[in-house]
Formats: C-alpha cells, structure tokens, sequence
C-alpha cells in the first residue's frame, strides 16, 4: 500500500459492531485483505460490547490501512456509525453490518457504480434475502407503506446497512439522525429530502450464521416515529395540510345537516373547522421552519466526537 493511499483513501469503510466477536473472526480477514489490495481506509466502531470482540479488533492495531475506535457505553447503531463516518476523510464512504452478512466483494461494484453514476447515495438492495422471517417481512412492509403515504419513495430496501455515500453530504446530515436502528431508514429519507440523487443496486446477502438479529416490534414502531419526524422536519405540510383538511371537511359534512334542518351551527362542527385552520397555520409555520432548517444543512459543518467519548486504537 503506498504513502498516497494511506493518507487520501478513495473509499472508507465503515463496521459498527456490538458482541459480534464470533461473526468478525469470520470476515475480517477478507476484509481487510480487500481494503489493503484496494487502497481502502477500514474504520470499526466497537459500540460497547461485552464479549471479545474488543480484542478481535486489536489485532487490526498499527495496520496503516486501519483504525479502531470503542465506545466506552452502547449507544447504539446509528451512534456508531455516526463516530465511523465522522472519522473518514475520503471523498465515499460506505457502510456494512458487522455480523458478516453482506458480501465484501459488492464493496469495490458498488463503489464503481456510484463514481460512474455520479450518485450522492447508493443503498445495496437485499432483494428477497431481506425476508428472512414473517415478522419481519409484515415489519418492514408496513414501514415501507407509511413512508409512501408520507414521501415518494423510488427505492425497495429503504433500511439496508450496506450504504455508500458521498462523505461530504452524510456529515452534513448526521446531526438529523438517531442513534438507534432507525439511523438506516432516517439517512436515506434526509438524502432524498434533501433532493439528492439516490440509486439502489443489488447486493448478495450471505446468511447470518453466530448471533441474532436484535430488531423487534419495538425497533418497527420507533422508526416509524423517527419517519413521522423526518417527513415534519422536511416537507410539514404533506402531514398537516391533509389533517386541516380532514378536519375541516369532517366538520362541514357534520354541520351541514344540521343548517339544513334549520337547527343552527353544531358546536362538534365549528370545534372540527377551528381545529383545521390551527392546524393548516401549524403547517404554514413548519413549512417556513424546515425551509430556514434545509438552508443551514447547505453549509458545510462537520463535528468529530469529542475528546475523551472513544477509544482509538
């Protein structure tokens, strides 16, 4: 690997782990062969965990290609991402689960189709490989059908881990994501918002074979909620401009029998109608927030964790 690799990679690659000690014994070594044939940077963010897998990665330790960082707490997996994609300073960056699903071979592909496509955000689509159990297959259909009635929606795996990204764009919009399972779906929606060009190519997704998934009901609802947010924060109206109206036609139909059986105004009516043009003002308000929101994400701003929050090794 030559001087000019390691101190302006082309790519970065970013791995957050928790407990994964098992599933890194199993392709990192691939890994990182990969990155140090390419010329690629390897960023691993141990986010707390409590088995071995702290000492795994210490034997990327003084690899020039490679460096590792430990979060003294969990914080999650949009919290270690956030750590991994702040440290990189290659123009992409791209991001894979830790448990050894996805393909290290994708990574190269991937990264080619973005550089010919000019793409700010390129999501590895899972295919039918995402459909590993009925739960989770009715979770992530009915996340893809909210998001639709809230945004137009131009891709199918919306919360994919394999993502790469220009790393300029994704600094910018960290600070609008959480640090839970949710950060996946959140990302990619800010991307879109934010009318960048977002493209979507299959990946091979190998079966996961130490460990378990800790997605649940619970992970289901909260990126629910954190896609409610996203949709408010970039386009207001789309939520409160079809509620001023539901309210407002509710409370015509409602008070419209009652004018005409000569009975006056209903009470329920007038109350529906008031609350619709509180909550159409509402949405006025919003609008010109997220207007003055958006055109702050146009300034570049980018904050590394503080000294003192991880461990670099």
């Amino acid at each position: 690997m030559t001087a000019a690799n390691r101190t302006s990679p082309t790519l970065t690659v970013v791995v957050p782990v928790y407990n994964e000690g098992d599933a890194l014994r199993g392709f990192l070594p691939e890994l990182t062969e990969a990155c140090a044939n390419n010329g690629w940077e390897l960023i691993v963010v141990d986010d707390g965990s409590t088995d071995d897998t702290w000492s795994v990665l210490s034997g990327l330790a003084g690899r020039p290609y490679a460096r590792v960082a430990r979060h003294k707490v969990n914080r999650g997996y949009g919290g270690a991402l956030k750590t991994g994609l702040l440290m990189t300073s290659s123009s992409h960056v791209v991001t894979v689960d830790g448990d050894g699903q996805h393909s290290v071979s994708d990574i190269g592909r991937v990264f080619e189709f973005a550089v010919e496509q000019e793409a700010d955000l390129v999501i590895g689509d899972r295919g039918r490989s995402l459909y590993s159990g009925r739960i989770r297959f009715i979770g992530k259909a009915l996340i893809r059908a909210f998001t639709r009635l809230l945004m137009r929606l131009p891709i199918h795996d919306l919360n994919s881990g394999f993502k790469l990204y220009r790393t300029d764009l994704v600094q910018r919009y960290l600070p609008l994501c959480p640090d839970s399972m949710a950060f996946s779906d959140v990302i990619a929606l800010a991307f879109m918002s934010q009318k960048r060009l977002v493209k979507e190519v299959p990946i091979t997704v190998h079966k996961r074979t130490t460990g378990s998934s800790s997605i649940g009901i619970s992970t289901a609802v909260e990126t629910a909620i954190e896609i409610l947010n996203m949709v408010v924060l970039f386009n207001p109206l789309r939520v409160f401009l079809p509620l001023a109206v539901a309210c407002v036609g509710a409370g015509v139909l409602w008070g419209l029998r009652f004018v005409l059986m000569g009975r006056g105004v209903s009470t329920a009516s007038l109350l529906a109608i008031i609350l619709g043009a509180l909550a159409f003002m509402i949405g006025l308000i919003a609008s010109q927030l997220s207007a003055i929101r958006m055109a702050m994400l146009e300034v570049p701003r980018v904050e590394g964790p503080r000294q003192g929050e991880i461990e670099d090794a």
